[in-house]
């Protein structure tokens, strides 16, 4: 079955926003709306051996005993403690099924953290609640400021970036370390996985926890300060949190044949887990940001993304894949009502709102950041390392 997408090729920007000529990978559905996406000579695209090289390197050796090492050495840590890890939930199907497997499976003691940015869906709020009384852990809820949240993301979409995420996803990260640090816990658990996340493409958006880069997109557009907004500062992100309080992450749905169908289905079955809709729509602002706004003014189509991760893991044929983005992304009626939802909420008037949706995009390297330092610590990582474990002696 063949596949374009036409609101590429059309798309008014795609000279400046994308790779030409248009081109769609022969094994998944990723397509050059990603500018840094490469094909060999047989048209499969760099990302579909992503999930491929990560399977050659996890399954050649014995996942279940690598993960369980982990498990124990945990446990055996932590052993004289209230709590073993600490686990970020969203209300998705991964967070809430990795609540359900470390807690049942795997025996830990968990303490749930979840952050109310102001746009949670009731649906998502209720899987939340349903998962934390039927597995009897506690739950801690940590409610950002509105008006500052408010101000941070009015500021981001005034700014034209692509990544209107960054301010919750940023809180998200700081509000997990802050909340482990207040209870004494070392070891994170996440949910995400290779399985539905292995394609990421970099030109779709830009890393959420860079502070330099938040901090100068709301110089530039915000009215507020930012006292009580959680920041991730460099110091804390690559110094304070996992050298000096020694936290660390654990994915353990990375060591899983983790199939989100079955999952899905479990947490319907044993928790009365309802769908929200999508990727990411637990949040009515992602949802928003991520099917209209990102496709809108930039082609960019974050389902390609999704759904060519579960082809390269053989969880969907390329054809059935086909068939799912070419359905509407979005209900008109929906549609309707979401945009009037997101205008208000962030105290747009509908001339602004027009203007940012017309005007040309803008690219996050257009603004301050630490993407030159970060690429210098990735090239230099050995250095990196070294001066990590000194620091670790002291």
């Amino acid at each position: 079955m063949n596949y374009k997408d036409e609101n590429v090729i059309n798309h008014k920007n795609t000279n400046f926003l994308h790779q030409q000529p248009y081109r769609v990978c022969s094994k998944t559905i990723m397509d050059t709306s990603d500018i840094n996406i490469k094909f060999d000579e047989n048209g499969v695209c760099n990302h579909f051996y992503i999930y491929d090289n990560f399977k050659k390197t996890m399954f050649d050796k014995d996942p279940h005993k690598i993960m369980m090492e982990s498990v124990n050495k945990i446990k055996s840590e932590r052993k004289n403690n209230e709590y073993d890890c600490i686990l970020g939930i969203s209300g998705g199907v991964d967070s809430s099924y990795l609540a359900h497997y470390a807690t049942k499976v795997l025996g830990f003691k968990v303490l749930l953290l979840h952050i109310d940015t102001g746009w949670n869906s009731d649906i998502a709020v209720q899987n939340i609640k349903n998962l934390a009384k039927k597995l009897d852990l506690e739950l801690h809820t940590y409610v950002l400021d509105w008006e500052v949240i408010k101000d941070l993301q009015r500021s981001f979409f005034l700014s034209g970036v692509a990544n209107l995420d960054i301010p919750q996803d940023h809180a998200f990260s700081a509000c997990m370390y802050n909340e482990a640090k207040k209870n004494k816990i070392n070891y994170i658990l996440s949910g995400g996985n290779m399985t539905s996340e292995s394609i990421l493409p970099k030109a779709y958006g830009y890393d959420s926890s860079d502070s330099r880069h938040l901090l100068n997109i709301h110089k530039k557009f915000g009215k507020k300060k930012l006292k009580n907004y959680p920041l991730f500062t460099l110091y804390k992100r690559m110094f304070y949190y996992p050298i000096i309080k020694s936290i660390k992450t654990f994915r353990p749905l990375d060591y899983l044949d983790f199939n989100k169908d079955e999952a899905r289905t479990l947490l319907q079955n044993e928790y009365g887990w309802k769908s929200y809709g999508g990727k990411h729509c637990e949040s009515k602002f992602t949802k928003f940001f991520q099917n209209y706004y990102l496709p809108t003014k930039f082609g960019f189509d974050k389902r390609k993304a999704h759904l060519s991760s579960l082809i390269s893991c053989g969880q969907m044929t390329r054809n059935d894949a086909i068939k799912e983005i070419e359905k509407p992304i979005y209900d008109k009626d929906e549609l309707l009502i979401d945009k009037e939802y997101f205008i208000k909420k962030l105290d747009l008037s509908h001339s602004q709102y027009e203007e940012v949706m017309n005007s040309k995009p803008k690219l996050h390297s257009e603004y301050k950041s630490y993407s030159k330092l970060y690429d210098f610590l990735k090239e230099n990582k050995n250095m990196f390392n070294v001066i990590k474990k000194y620091l670790n002696k002291i």
